[in-house]
């Protein structure tokens, strides 16, 4: 607490997540210079031989002793295994496409640790994500080849009033280039990759471990031409490589020069019959498809007119297009189905889409304004 001027100003207090890497590291020290009480929390969620889960909590414990921080470690691992991984498991399992990143961030960074944090008297939680929040609502980061809106698309409005996004203005070039001018350990410390708090696996041999092989037929315009080892081996989009054996003398019978001819990727999966279908690229772009379990974050009336006027977008990855929405149809009570101005690459069922609304003139700036299932 200090004094100026004759008023008194209060030190907020804020648990920032300190994942050991380069991102969350010049957060906190960003909240230490702006003058808040800061306290570096690292989760454990994951500790599997191969992962780097003892090298980032000791990173994590340098940073914050150079910032003369409290640290505090939390074992976040049963909750991770039950809300995250075995929602892995089940998606992939039902044929769907799973995005543990985005549930990651609600169910574990946004929903337990944020919880761990009110409940521990602390003001606002900081993370090392890039977005930015704007009238309570989630915004695009500056730096639009780092941007995790769409990651954090299912963090509630609520519960953005106690959360920073410090790096949400500053591009990557600018953090790495903090980082090194703090002499922070973690400056020249690769970006994690792959699945949230897991890094980079071999997803289908992951897969396969836990969940064995269950064969089945590929097919070609409804002719098997193929088998799979289990239906969770690809996912719609995913070029067909050593996970499907092709059947070369039969592609040869319905004409495909197996010498000269171009790749191919899964357009659908089949459940119930345990079939993969497989086709040229342009097979698996779509311009309709349904939504389900949609939630906005404004009004329906707000909605209508953005997308009257143009202005209301839709992605289904994280950095991929934002695509103009051209029509929202209710198809039955709890699915919409969305049209959009040009066919998208391999919506699949599971994956998310998420709704930005271009408030103002500004590429760039969209805010988001609705999240829900891709049903089909």
């Amino acid at each position: 607490m200090g004094k100026n001027q004759g008023r008194i100003f209060i030190m907020k207090k804020v648990a920032v997540g300190l994942s050991g890497g380069v991102d969350s590291s010049v957060a906190a020290a960003m909240l230490v210079a702006q003058g808040y009480e800061v306290t570096g929390v690292y989760i454990e969620a994951y500790n599997e031989p191969g992962c780097r889960t003892n090298q980032d909590k000791k990173d994590a414990l340098k940073v914050a002793l150079q910032l003369g921080i409290a640290f505090v470690s939390l074992d976040l691992r049963k909750e991770y295994k039950e809300k995250v991984i075995e929602y892995f498991f089940a998606e992939y399992e039902a044929g769907r496409t799973p995005n543990p990143d985005m549930v990651c961030n609600r169910e574990i960074k946004f929903g337990i640790f944020w919880e761990w944090g009110i409940n521990n008297d602390f003001d606002l939680i900081a993370t090392g994500h890039y977005a930015r929040i704007i009238d309570g609502r989630l915004q695009r980061a500056v730096d639009l080849t780092k941007d995790q809106s769409y990651f954090l698309a299912q963090v509630s409005p609520e519960k953005l009033k106690h959360v920073l996004f410090p790096l949400g203005k500053f591009s990557k070039i600018e953090v790495r280039h903090k980082a090194k001018e703090l002499e922070l350990v973690t400056a020249n410390k690769p970006d994690s990759m792959g699945i949230c708090f897991v890094g980079e696996v071999d997803v289908a041999k992951m897969l396969v471990e836990r969940l064995g092989e269950k064969k089945g037929e590929v097919l070609i315009d409804g002719v098997v031409v193929g088998a799979h080892k289990g239906i969770w081996t690809a996912t719609v989009g995913q070029k067909v490589g050593q996970e499907i054996l092709l059947y070369s003398r039969v592609l040869k019978m319905i004409g495909l020069d197996t010498t000269k001819m171009p790749a191919l990727f899964v357009t659908a999966k089949d459940k119930e019959r345990n079939q993969i279908m497989i086709g040229a690229r342009e097979q698996c772009y779509r311009g309709k498809w349904e939504v389900t379990g949609l939630e906005w974050v404004v009004d329906g009336d707000r909605i209508d007119e953005w997308r009257g006027e143009g202005k209301l977008f839709v992605r289904i990855r994280n950095l991929g297009e934002l695509s103009l929405v051209k029509n929202l149809k209710k198809t039955t009570d709890t699915t919409l189905e969305i049209e959009v101005g040009e066919a998208i690459f391999a919506p699949a069922g599971g994956q998310i889409a998420v709704f930005y609304a271009r408030s103002n003139a500004i590429i760039g700036d969209e805010i988001v304004v609705g999240v829900g299932e891709i049903f089909t």
